[in-house]
């Protein structure tokens, strides 16, 4: 196994990855429009669903597929999650407590209409990934001595990805109309894309983990994703200020 790097590296490769995500946001969301920067629903998926009213199970269990498959930052920390679990009761676990949280706050964000900022939501989603690769990299232990609860952690954050979640259903501006049947079909919508997703993720990891390469740009991969996580810190601030 690869030791991990000395504390004073690890801030070296913190700065330079903060860097390097906010130069990189910088230089895209020059050329971005807002609805970008938000994480928008698509025009098509939106105009559709404010052209329909009454209960459709099979269209919101797709979009909610669809979403969850194509939400690059819910991914990028279900692969923080697992990047270092072998066993699949541990994998169900953490994917469990994950989903439990984001199903709350989705179901409860839309049903009671809660007024959340989405900029400041995904920022924080953004915030999560950083937080998933520290913790990867073993950067609490080395800063403050002490492991921070890795399950309560995955929760908390679910309930982030969740509020998330629940802004772009109300983009879609869903009619009241069969509303709760309509949002359980997008919730198990979700849940079918996180598993495909999360299938995926596993086959790659479980083939990356038998070559020797794993150990050997393991810190690589999560420094990369450290950086990502900034970046899309960056593009979630630069909308909530210039919106």
């Amino acid at each position: 196994m690869r030791s991990l790097p000395t504390g004073m590296h690890l801030r070296g490769q913190i700065m330079r990855a903060a860097t390097l995500g906010l130069l990189l946001f910088g230089v895209l969301a020059a050329g971005l429009p807002t609805e970008v920067l938000a994480h928008a629903v698509t025009e098509g998926d939106k105009g559709y669903i404010l052209e329909i009213s009454g209960v459709h199970l099979i269209p919101f269990t797709y979009l909610g597929a669809k979403h969850m498959v194509t939400g690059y930052d819910h991914l990028l920390f279900l692969f923080g999650v697992v990047f270092f679990l072998y066993r699949m009761k541990h994998v169900a676990l953490y994917v469990s407590l994950f989903a439990i949280g984001h199903s709350t706050t989705m179901l409860l964000g839309v049903y009671m209409t809660w007024n959340v900022n989405a900029y400041l939501i995904d920022a924080i989603i953004g915030l999560s990934v950083v937080y998933k690769a520290l913790d990867n990299l073993g950067a609490y232990q080395r800063w403050f001595g002490f492991q921070p609860n890795t399950k309560a952690a995955t929760f908390i954050f679910g309930l982030f990805h969740g509020l998330g979640l629940a802004t772009k259903i109300l983009e879609y501006d869903v009619a009241q109309d069969g509303l709760l049947p309509n949002l359980l079909a997008f919730n198990v919508g979700v849940e079918i894309g996180q598993i495909l997703a999360l299938a995926a993720i596993l086959i790659v990891m479980g083939y990356w983990r038998r070559r020797e390469s794993f150990w050997k740009h393991a810190y690589t991969a999560n420094v990369v994703m450290m950086t990502a996580g900034f970046v899309l810190i960056g593009f979630q601030l630069t909308g909530f200020f210039t919106a």
